[in-house]
């Protein structure tokens, strides 16, 4: 499979002809400058043939005397169709207003959007889905989008954790703007770090991503773009209450310093300290929770010269008390009065990007990016210690051209990363380097109207894996009209991070068990996989409304893996896989505007993941094989300062899920085999009075399930059996919340 994979790259690589083009640039207007917008969608209209722009704004397609009307569209802007009577070279800014020179066809902004024409699964979740559920945090805000799973980690330190393809966040290359951010260290707690309100736009992409950002992507990227000072509001605040005591602010402040520099502040405060047990267990429902969260953001902006830069500065400070609702840590801290947790957070980091577009040749481009991270955790669960110490550095330099012409492009380029870890587990002290050096080259061909191609291959030296080769192949083909038929492979490799990624195994008191097979982490080897899916989009009218459909499978198979084997009630093991372990993942999406101002969004999920442990080939415990997804929103027309009504209502249904086994245990503590199915329901209404003003109300599993025992053994918490990880649906029952925001443009 590997040697065709080359095989078909290296003669894609060299295949050109000519064809007459049509090209330009998209820009977006703010204030008194203009910037290069990527990501807009520029086609011919009554055709397939389009093109998305580039990074700096430019676009290629294929040019014929009879096409004469060229449609533009982005996320926020106004669809504009222009007038083109001859092959010349388009330069177009994007304005939201309606004052436009040219022809327009209007059409209201989508929430998330998918593209026809890409060759990889991606989608773009833009700030208007986000909003549908006051996400507070990064993991809070997959709550509306089917593609990605959120799940309660544990019963006790309340912290989400996402899903793709059936497969744990770990597996997931999650980066801020093409950055790798959450990993390491940060990987179990890092999501709820990164506030809501700063994110502009998500884009996920299903399946192994490029070889650009890295090696370490298997099951998909998320990629999350944040707010940018030129763009932002001058000012924005968003204040959030909700019963369970959660208390936050955000505050956005962004000033123009002068001609080409812009900088923005952005301040958000977290607090929670109010205690809950509705279920009388004696624990916590939610942790207490204080953190302070503060980004400072330049960027250098020189069109002239093609010259785009950021810097980011920030500092989190982030500190989580949970346990028995009777604990109190200047008392009890260390003995066993009270079952108690505490997790102090402390991160810095600065991130920089400095982009070079070519003015004379604007299909020619440099990126340089840096990122430069200190993050230090002191933490207890119990008797149960740990803390981390993760520093770690990341540099990618990327140039981007074409061969012939724009439809053959290349990104080539090299990356470096050096991470260095300080563990304490209980009495255990683990510390290692790790670092790797690679290059990466990617080609795509873009038709622009039938195929479209991305192949890409990297190398990389790491100084404890070896020398290693990581291939990837995205293939999209239209067969007809509003199709996209889409294949994609590729191979991915990370190390296992077994204590920063698996920290629920704390809160119990399972005895940790590493069998050492003599590898370089831990004793053990790096996770190797691959990754193969196909997927097809069908858009088409549905009683004259726009409706489409989205089938897709993706199976990733492991070479090896890292087992996390809980089957013993009183430890939890670590060790390389011996056999088979695999991840199939069917989903069925079907979205329809049913009306104006109304989109109904379901999907169907099924689930097919195995592995096989030392006691035999099992599913994959606590998750679900089949889901229900249901989003519904309606939004009343805008009136000319921008009041309206948005409603939004989510349903979902999770099959039973198998537990990890009990028979060992004594009677009272075994659990079934499996859980029972449940469904949540969350709703929010939104009064937006103007432009400027908004207020909103919403709640969360609104029909108040909960499940009745998540913890095991919770009245002897010291004691041998007693376990917080069993944990398949909520646990605080009904949670209602309200909100407002203002702005200031």
């Amino acid at each position: 499979m590997k040697k065709y994979l080359y095989i078909l790259f290296i003669c894609l690589a060299y295949t050109s002809y000519a064809q007459e083009q049509l090209e330009g640039i998209i820009l977006e207007a703010s204030s008194s400058e203009e910037i290069p917008l990527q990501g807009a969608n520029v086609f011919w209209l009554n055709s397939t043939v389009g093109a998305v722009s580039a990074e700096d704004g430019t676009f290629s397609l294929p040019y014929k005397f009879s096409y004469n009307k060229l449609v533009i569209s982005y996320i926020g802007f106004k669809t504009d169709t222009l007038n083109v009577n001859e092959n010349r070279y388009i330069k177009h800014v994007m304005q939201p207003s309606d004052e436009l020179d040219a022809v327009t066809v209007t059409s209201r902004k989508q929430a998330t959007t998918k593209s026809y024409l890409k060759a990889t699964n991606t989608f773009t979740v833009s700030s208007d889905e986000l909003l549908k559920a006051a996400c507070c945090n990064l993991s809070e805000s997959f709550e509306t989008n089917p593609s990605i799973d959120v799940n309660f980690a544990d019963a006790v330190t309340g912290t989400k954790q996402i899903k793709m393809l059936g497969l744990n966040s770990p597996y997931i290359l999650i980066a801020t703007e093409n950055i790798p951010a959450i990993r390491g260290a940060s990987q179990a707690y890092g999501l709820s770090f990164i506030p809501g309100t700063w994110v502009e736009s998500i884009q996920i992409t299903k399946g192994a991503g490029s070889v650009v950002n890295g090696f370490e992507s298997i099951a998909g990227q998320i990629n999350a773009e944040m707010v940018k000072p030129t763009t932002d509001s001058k000012l924005f605040v968003n204040a959030y209450a909700a019963v369970n005591g959660r208390l936050e602010l955000n505050t956005h402040i962004n000033q123009k310093v002068s001609e080409r520099w812009s900088s923005g502040l952005y301040i958000h405060g977290n607090l929670r300290n109010q205690k809950f047990d509705r279920n009388d267990d004696s624990f916590l429902d939610v942790p207490l929770k204080e953190q302070i969260n503060i980004m400072n953001r330049w960027q250098f902006t020189n069109p002239e010269k093609g010259i785009v830069s950021f810097i980011n500065l920030r500092y989190l400070n982030d500190n989580t008390q949970s346990g028995q609702v009777d604990f109190d840590p200047e008392r009890d801290k260390g003995t066993t009065n009270f079952w108690g947790s505490e997790i102090d957070t402390e991160r810095f980091e600065v991130t920089t990007k400095l982009g070079y577009v070519n003015p004379k040749v604007p299909y020619q481009s440099l990126g340089f990016q840096t990122a430069f991270s200190h993050h230090k955790q002191e933490s207890y669960f119990g008797l149960n210690l740990y803390d981390i110490r993760h520093t770690s550095f990341y540099s990618n330099l990327v140039y981007n051209s074409i061969i012939t012409d724009s439809r053959h492009k290349i990104k080539t380029g090299l990356s470096f990363t050096y991470d260095y870890y300080d563990e304490l587990v209980n009495t255990n002290t683990y510390e290692r380097t790790e670092n790797s050096f690679g290059g990466f080259f990617e080609y795509s061909y873009d038709d622009l109207d039938k195929l479209t191609l991305t192949a890409g291959i990297r190398a990389d030296q790491h100084n404890r894996f070896g020398f290693f080769v990581t291939p990837r192949l995205h293939v999209r083909y239209t067969p007809w009209e509003k199709a996209a038929l889409r294949a994609s492979i590729g191979r991915g490799i990370k190390s296992a991070n077994i204590f920063a990624e698996t920290q629920n195994m704390f809160s119990s008191s399972r005895q940790i068990n590493i069998i050492d097979s003599g590898g370089k982490i831990y004793g053990l080897d790096p996770e190797i996989a691959w990754n193969y899916g196909v997927s097809y989009l069908q858009g088409f009218n549905l009683f004259d409304r726009k409706a489409d459909i989205t089938l897709d499978f993706y199976r990733t198979e492991f070479q090896n893996q890292v087992i996390t084997d809980w089957e013993n009630p009183f430890q939890i093991s670590f060790y390389n896989l011996e056999g088979e372990s695999y991840a199939n993942s069917f989903q069925l999406e079907f979205n329809f505007n049913a009306f104006e101002g109304f989109d109904l969004r379901t999907a169907y999920k099924y689930y097919d993941i195995k592995t096989d442990y030392i006691s035999g080939k099992l599913e994959k415990p606590l998750i679900p094989k089949n889901r229900l997804f249901a989003n519904a929103s309606y939004e009343t027309k805008a009136k000319k300062n921008g009041a309206q009504w948005k409603f939004d209502a989510t349903y979902n249904w999770l099959d039973s899920q198998r537990f990890p086994s009990t028979d060992l245990s004594s009677p009272e503590f075994q659990l079934g085999e499996y859980s029972p199915t449940i469904g949540t329901l969350n709703m929010q209404v939104t009064k937006v009075f103007s432009s400027r003003f908004e207020i909103y109300l919403g709640g969360e599993n609104v029909t108040n399930v909960r499940q009745s025992n998540p913890i095991i053994s919770p009245d002897d918490p010291f004691g041998s059996n007693f376990d917080s990880n069993f944990v398949y649906g909520p646990i605080f029952g009904s949670m209602f919340y309200t909100g407002l925001r203002f702005r200031i443009d």
